[in-house]
């Protein structure tokens, strides 16, 4: 699949701050990147420097074939992580102006513009200015700032950071609309669960270090499954059971099971009948984002990863 986003080996020191450090990443075209880290991890520094805001001190970038940033900035859309608005505008106008900036005309970006608002909502405030918005309606006047001109590549930096779980859940839509007409997007978060249900794709960084890229599924799997396991006999042993490779027993008849690579959690509860173990609780741990987060990240992101 074609590439529209790819940085190689990128680093960015600030004095003796280093901040990224031999960063690479690839967004394939068309698809939810996900770029994950706890505060301070570099995530806004590296974006920066995609947009061409930062030049890096080592290493390549490419955006959309280019290697500035700003040479196809009218194909890129951008939510910056500080946002602000020029309050005495209108919401209607707010988009429009931002959509011309990019190279729309007047009478389309002011199109757009409504059509935008009705579409997510705030139809009926179109023509209020942003002063008299509450911060979740401004906050989605600013992204939908940043799409207006229909962008092939969209950066959103930290997009659902203060909003309330009914603003968060219209965020998530734009995001599958944006997918749906062919955009690429790459989002920085530090809340996995947004991640999980919206992303192809995700990177995780930690220290400005690269140290995880590919899919949901295969980040899920650096981690082992687990199963919660109870007797009703306090003095019964499971013995060995197929694909568990560690037993720990918790006593009073409780033991945790580690699975190795492509156990079946159901081969083993088939065992366990064979065996005529008489089970009061057999719970199967998946392995969350947030479990592959925190391992990778270290204890440090237990309180940024928050959900």
């Amino acid at each position: 699949m074609a590439v529209a986003l790819e940085l190689d080996g990128v680093s960015k020191s600030f004095g003796d701050f280093q901040a990224v450090q031999d960063l690479s990443l690839r967004v394939e075209q068309g698809s939810v990147h996900g770029f994950l880290g706890p505060n301070g991890a570099g995530k806004t520094t590296s974006l920066r420097m995609i947009l061409g805001m930062l030049l890096p001190d080592a290493g390549r970038i490419s955006v959309l074939g280019s290697s500035s940033a700003l040479a196809v900035r009218n194909r890129v859309g951008y939510l910056p992580e500080e946002k602000g608005l020029y309050r005495k505008m209108t919401a209607a106008d707010v988009i429009a102006y931002f959509a011309m900036l990019k190279g729309l005309g007047r009478s389309e970006a002011r199109r757009r513009a409504r059509a935008l608002l009705g579409r997510y909502g705030l139809g009926a405030f179109a023509d209020s200015k942003i002063e008299t918005l509450s911060k979740g309606m401004g906050q989605k006047v600013q992204v939908l700032s940043s799409i207006a001109h229909e962008p092939e590549l969209v950066i959103f930096d930290e997009p659902f950071s203060g909003l309330d779980p009914v603003n968060q859940q219209v965020l998530e839509e734009i995001v599958q609309d944006l997918r749906a007409r062919g955009a690429t997007l790459l989002f920085s978060t530090h809340v996995m669960a947004h991640a999980e249900r919206l992303c192809d794709r995700l990177s995780i960084v930690g220290g400005g270090r690269g140290l995880f890229e590919g899919s949901v599924s295969e980040a899920r799997r650096l981690l082992p499954v687990r199963i919660g396991l109870e007797t009703s006999d306090p003095s019964a042993d499971p013995g060995p059971l197929p694909g568990v490779v560690r037993r720990e027993p918790l006593g009073s008849g409780r033991w945790n099971l580690e699975l190795g690579p492509g156990a079946d959690p159901s081969v083993i509860l088939e065992a366990c009948f064979e065996r005529a173990l008489r089970l009061r609780r057999f719970e199967v741990h998946e392995t969350d984002l947030h479990d592959v987060f925190v391992h990778l990240v270290g204890p440090a992101a237990r309180e940024a990863s928050m959900r």
